[in-house]
């Protein structure tokens, strides 16, 4: 199954997923088991991010900054801190952190195959091909060195064309480069280490060689990826995902390499609104093909989440704000590239600013520490909520999944939102609901 819980806007995504039938009762995300939380008036927060998250952080009512050793209520680690102190320290029930203790099956390439890999194979005996089939939106991969034999059979197989090897734990393009003959990776034949020793210590030579997609779907002429922010509450056998954040951008390629280069303008950057590409596609090839092209990314979410349910340390004060990045080819086919444990929140441009700010803002909504939601929100902001014990239906009521009919998921992406008003709408009913129940 997926995460218990998770949060989609027009570019933002969630689930939620329970072993349970996917008919069952709506479970609230801001409820712990038996009683509601406790509301609070001053939220103690600590973060050593110095960019939009600590302006959004230090601008939020009620939340006052910790330094130092003091105590805190929600802290925004990063992960060398949750790797050296995680089980070494006492959470009160209210307390939240914002990863999951071993992120890196999601987040580290080599991990991330490896476990839809053998998710696949668990649905082709459980479910059938066509199921299974639904996993296939990741090239094919192997890791090195410890997988090289496999990958040169896979290599001769296909002479002539273009792979690409990636580190496995690092980002923003570095270490990464392609190749067509197999002199090129020599060096990994001769080192014979496992990167499964040791997952908390995984050596820089440990890559991945991945089958190059030499068809992408270009923008003037530009390659590109879909930077989707996916917000998962849970990973227990109930889940919980909020789907990608409707503000988010297309790259118009790699903005760590891109504004290296003498012409990149800082202001301006090199990125597209979401909604903006899926206009952009619209007009180009129709609705219809835009709107399955969306569902494919939403089955990319799902599916990936559910690959790493069983083996994600789940807890219930940790939450995720991965950032998926997913490459269009020319057949308008979603590829997933990798997922990001620690998705950068520097902005780029003020544009860019702007819209990590209403990420940002939206995140501490959903994470809730305020305790004022009720749990049975589908929007929040930029959020939708697409997956909770099964996917969530755009309509009200508890929807008949027996045959799916016409039924449709609750997600936006890409889609035009006013988030201000629907967040002034949905602070006031709440409040009105405070007082009807005082």
């Amino acid at each position: 199954m997926v995460p218990s819980r998770a949060l989609l806007g027009p570019g933002t995504t969630a689930i939620k997923c329970s072993k349970k039938s996917q008919n069952q009762n709506y479970k609230g995300h801001g409820l712990s088991k038996g009683k509601e939380r406790e509301q609070r008036a001053s939220i103690r927060f600590k973060t050593t991010l110095m960019n939009t998250l600590m302006d959004v952080l230090r601008h939020r009512p009620g939340w006052v900054e910790v330094k130092d050793e003091g105590e805190w209520d929600f802290y925004w680690c990063d992960v060398s801190w949750l790797r050296e102190n995680f089980d070494h320290t006492y959470m009160d029930e209210h307390v939240r952190i914002s990863h999951f203790r071993n992120h890196y099956e999601l987040t580290r390439k080599n991990y991330m195959v490896k476990n839809l890999k053998r998710f696949r194979k668990q649905l082709e005996r459980e479910a059938g091909k066509l199921e299974a089939a639904k996993c296939d939106f990741f090239p094919k991969t192997f890791e090195m060195p410890c997988e090289y034999h496999l990958f040169v059979e896979e290599f001769r197989k296909n002479p002539g064309i273009t792979w690409i090897m990636k580190p496995v734990a690092r980002s923003q393009g570095k270490g990464i480069f392609l190749f067509r003959r197999l002199k090129d990776i020599m060096d990994w034949r001769k080192d014979t280490r496992s990167s499964d020793d040791q997952k908390d210590d995984i050596p820089v030579e440990n890559y991945v060689a991945q089958r190059y997609i030499e068809n992408p779907y270009l923008i003037g002429g530009r390659k590109f990826d879909l930077r989707v922010y996916v917000l998962v509450m849970s990973m227990f056998a109930e889940c919980l995902l909020w789907s990608g954040h409707r503000r988010q951008y297309v790259h118009l390629t790699n903005v760590a390499v891109q504004k290296t280069s003498p012409d990149y303008h800082p202001k301006k950057g090199c990125k597209w609104m979401l909604q903006r590409f899926r206009q952009y596609l619209a007009s180009k090839h129709g609705p219809e093909v835009v709107e399955t092209l969306f569902r494919d990314i939403d089955n990319i979410f799902v599916k990936s989440l559910q690959s790493v349910q069983k083996v994600i340390i789940s807890d219930k004060h940790c939450f995720e704000l991965y950032g998926y990045d997913i490459l269009i080819d020319q057949d308008l086919k979603p590829w997933l590239l990798e997922v990001n444990a620690s998705p950068s929140l520097t902005a780029s441009s003020q544009e860019d600013y702007e819209l990590k700010t209403c990420l940002l803002e939206d995140t501490l909504h959903v994470v809730d520490m305020e305790a004022r939601l009720t749990g049975r929100e589908k929007r929040v902001g930029g959020f939708d909520l697409m997956w909770n014990d099964g996917p969530v239906s755009r309509e009200e009521g508890v929807p008949d999944l027996s045959g799916m009919g016409n039924f449709v998921t609750n997600t936006h992406l890409g889609c035009v939102n006013d988030r201000k008003k629907q967040l002034r709408q949905l602070f006031y009913s709440l409040q009105v609901q405070k007082k009807a129940s005082s």
